[in-house]
């Protein structure tokens, strides 16, 4: 992988970053959506567990060193099902 910079233009950042964030092993997500504004980036969407909320912050931090990361990915909750519905 080539090195990354606050210079880059921010669609290859957030390209870069989104691609990270769907091929590492410890997030393998692909409904991340990833924002660059100048040196800093936002992450947006659902998943399951605050630990995969962790790792998303950890691998965006690691594929765009320099940059400042917001995590503003939120943890759905899943339950069981409820009651069957009639209609």
């Amino acid at each position: 992988m080539s090195s990354m910079n606050a210079s880059d233009a921010p669609h290859y950042v957030a390209a870069r970053v989104q691609r990270a964030i769907a091929e590492d092993a410890r997030t393998n997500e692909l409904g991340i959506k990833v924002d660059v504004r100048g040196n800093q980036i936002f992450l947006q969407g659902q998943v399951f567990e605050e630990e995969q909320r962790a790792h998303l912050t950890e691998v965006a931090t690691e594929a765009a060193p320099g940059l400042t990361v917001h995590n503003e990915v939120t943890c759905v909750q899943v339950g069981e099902p409820g009651e069957e519905e009639l209609l």
